[in-house]
């Protein structure tokens, strides 16, 4: 580039740092989203990529400043994910460094990653074993020089309602009476019965299920336990959604579904026992959802901690 070429680009406009001459509104939040970035995660003590969209904002507090610098806040954020596993204290360093990148127009940063989380899970009897997906978004919030950091994730598990598995029950029983009135009956007879359609002729709905957690973290973690989170809740729950099955695997899910039956409050109060108990969480808002086989509608049963101040139980 010869010197005529670098005076010219060094008289290129720059719009977006001039000053304005009458004071504007403050706005509060300006920035992108829809950027795709690769990035590691640290997950306990696992580090695993993964393929993201985010969100990155800062406030415009600087009433005279015509905008904010959009360039810096995707720089920052592509030399973070380049050089450093994502963690819970590295996610605070990165809003600290979007906020020094804005020093004088800025006090407050937001940034949010969402992605689909991958676990290899083994089936329930045999040796088959394949990927879940869990829908997964990160946040980080520095507000009023607070730091924020939240999960969401989307836990997917199958529902078999009691009221369907007792009226199926009656029915068996009427069948019975039906096929044997009140006479003596060998347990070979029973047992060759109750293998038979005419014999089950009934079975309870069950739905697949979703439970979406918001989770916020405690201050001090180092990293996500983003893996832990699903695991205590497909735990908890005794029905997580399968993968590569077998007829046994199958037969096994059954079993599991016969021996956890759960309306949505069933379902509710279980994973709010179990949150309750875990102290990396300050707070945490919780979705349940019972997509209906019965019904055209879905149950939906929602909590949150109940914390002064923390999530509201709003929908």
């Amino acid at each position: 580039m010869n010197k005529l070429e670098l005076a010219a680009v060094s008289r290129m406009p720059d719009v977006a740092s001039r000053e304005l001459h009458q004071p504007q509104v403050a706005l509060d939040w300006v920035g992108m989203s829809q950027i795709h970035q690769p990035l590691l995660v640290k997950d306990g003590g696992a580090v695993k990529q993964v393929q993201t969209k985010v969100q990155v904002y800062v406030d415009l507090g600087d009433t005279k400043a015509k905008g904010i610098h959009m360039s810096r806040l995707y720089l920052i954020l592509d030399e973070h994910a380049d050089t450093r596993p994502l963690t819970a204290a590295g996610l605070k360093l990165l809003l600290a460094s979007l906020l020094a990148s804005h020093r004088g127009l800025s006090s407050n940063a937001f940034v949010q990653f969402e992605f689909d989380y991958y676990l290899r899970r083994q089936a329930l009897v045999s040796e088959n074993s394949g990927w879940n997906s869990y829908p997964l978004t990160i946040k980080g919030t520095m507000l009023d020089g607070e730091t924020h950091l939240e999960l969401a994730i989307g836990v997917y598990y199958a529902s078999t309602c009691p009221c369907s598995a007792a009226l199926s029950r009656q029915l068996i029983q009427h069948q019975f009476e039906t096929d044997f009135g009140r006479g003596n009956v060998k347990a070979s007879q029973v047992k060759a019965w109750l293998g038979t359609e005419q014999g089950i002729v009934a079975t309870p709905h069950s739905q697949r299920s979703i439970a979406k957690l918001l989770v916020k973290l405690e201050d001090g973690l180092e990293d996500f336990p983003i893996t832990d989170l699903i695991n205590q809740v497909e735990d908890t729950l005794q029905t997580p959604v399968q993968t590569a099955v077998k007829r046994e695997d199958e037969q096994e899910f059954a079993r599991l579904n016969a021996q956890n039956l759960m309306f949505i409050e069933d379902a509710g109060r279980k994973l709010k026992a179990m949150l309750e108990q875990d102290a990396r969480l300050k707070d945490f808002w919780v979705r349940v959802e019972h997509h209906e086989s019965l019904h055209a509608h879905d149950a939906v049963g929602i909590f949150t901690k109940g914390i002064d101040n923390g999530y509201l139980p709003i929908p």
